[in-house]
This record gives C-alpha cells, structure tokens and sequence, in this order.
C-alpha cells in the first residue's frame, strides 16, 4: 500500500505532467488519478464555478485552445490580502501547518475511546501520527512531516475536511 506522502508526490507529478489519467494496483489496493481539463459551461448571467479535483487543485492546468475564466481584478486582490494577513497574523505563533492530503472525515484519536494522538503542547517528529482521515471507508494515518510542537489544533473531532485544507500548526 502507498504511504500518503508518496500519493502526494505521484499527484504533484501527475499535475506536471501531460498524463490524463494514472492507474495503480497492488494486491487489494487501486488507486485511480484523473485530471479533468476542459472548460466550463456558463449559464446567462450567471456563472458556474466547478470545484476543483485535488490534482488540478495543487497546481492548476491549463491546455491549449481551453478558455480560462479569471476572477475579477478587485477580487483576486481581495482574496489575496486575506491570505497575506492570516500568514501574518499568527506568523510567530508557528511556522508550519500539517495540511490534509484528501477529502474525509478526520478523528483525532484511532477510536472514540481513547486519548487524542496529539493536544496542543505536545512534541512531535516528522513521523508522529498527529490524526486519521477516513476517505471512502479507508482510515488514513497522516504524520506531522516535521519535528516540533503542536500550537494549535484547527479542526474539531468528525470535521469534514477538503484537500490541502490546514489540520495543524506547528513550531519547530
């Protein structure tokens, strides 16, 4: 079975790359990858907005002769402040966030009767199970990827998380 972070790496090249669609099976295990390119279909007045799969979501893809919608200028200037004052908000508080490699449930414990894997305070290596994601049916061990400490929990036990979405943050 793939560890998450070589998925990752196989989603960031796939994302690289011109390859459509990736296959891989080992044993019981399959995991499917598809980029999905193209344009979006646009309603009078009213546009519609297709959430992006996690390979286009990395790192977005743009084919040749594909229209591309842009937001707004004032818009993208918003949304970019916003990013720019939450990096700097609590950029001293710590200097590394533990992201979500998929879309699922996250538990903070392996059962709901025992303690959290991690609470914030606690010291962590970069092979530290810090929590599971549950995507379709399959539990996830995600680790911290970095030696540090836990200074803040962003998502409560049995949240809905998105790809890529912050999970952690750490001081190293």
């Amino acid at each position: 079975m793939l560890k998450v972070q070589e998925i990752r790496e196989i989603i960031k090249l796939i994302d690289e790359s011109s390859v459509q669609e990736f296959e891989y099976e080992s044993g019981d295990s399959k995991v499917t990858l598809k980029k999905h390119g193209g344009s979006v279909p646009v309603a009078e007045a009213q546009p519609v907005v297709q959430a992006p799969s996690p390979a286009q979501e990395a790192a977005p893809v743009r084919q040749e002769n594909t229209p591309v919608e842009e937001q707004p200028s004032n818009e993208k200037g918003k949304a970019e402040e916003k990013t720019q004052e939450s990096k700097t908000e609590g950029s001293a508080d710590y200097d590394y966030e533990v992201t979500s490699p998929m879309v699922g449930t996250i538990y903070h414990a392996p059962s709901p009767e025992d303690d959290p894997y991690v609470q914030v305070g606690d010291r962590v290596s970069n092979d530290s199970v810090v929590c599971i994601v549950e995507a379709m049916k399959l539990f996830n061990e995600i680790e911290a990827e970095v030696s540090g400490e836990i200074v803040e929990i962003l998502v409560s036990d049995g949240d809905l998380v998105e790809y890529n979405q912050p999970l952690f943050r750490v001081k190293r």
